[in-house]
């Protein structure tokens, strides 16, 4: 993350990974105030056995950007709302990337940061059947959670009409 105000964000990420017992690194590192750290942090990911890099960020938001630019393991970007724009600015300094330096943007903030933790287990479960096959239990069961609130809701409807239709 490019700052230690970023980690309640993206403790969202490593939420998501500490779900699915995929271990993961943590650092503050920034593309304008520690760029050469920055850069040999991701030169060295894949000989530190890192298969994908998550990067949250606000403002100018060029930590995914500046790891993508090292690395060939997937960057992914989480834009983060620390600036009067919302993460407007991040997201666009995220997703607007040249052609040939590709980096995934996530939503900007909190869910951008879940996803972004949840998009890296897919990746990791392309090699890995235990792990996909938990990403498909987790699936299961949140249709299984929608389902039951929707079960809630009818019965809430049902109650309401049936006292609607008391004299």
């Amino acid at each position: 993350m490019g700052s230690d105000s970023d980690a309640e964000v993206m403790f969202e990420a490593a939420a998501a990974l500490d779900e699915f017992g995929v271990p993961y690194e943590c650092h503050v590192l920034s593309a304008h105030r520690s760029p050469a750290r920055a850069h040999r942090y991701a030169r060295g990911a894949r000989a530190r056995g890192l298969q994908v890099i998550i990067a949250g960020a606000g403002g100018a938001a060029h930590l995914a950007g500046a790891m993508a630019a090292a690395t060939t393991i997937p960057v992914l970007a989480v834009p983060l709302a620390s600036t009067p724009l919302a993460g407007l600015d991040a997201l666009l300094a995220s997703v607007q990337m040249p052609g040939g330096v590709p980096v995934g943007t996530l939503a900007v903030g909190s869910m951008g940061a879940r996803n972004a933790g949840l998009l890296a287990v897919q990746i990791l479960a392309l090699g890995d059947p235990a792990l996909a096959r938990a990403l498909a239990d987790q699936r299961t069961s949140m249709d299984r959670a929608v389902a039951a609130k929707s079960r809630g809701l009818q019965r809430r409807l049902r109650e309401l009409r049936a006292r609607a239709a008391r004299p």
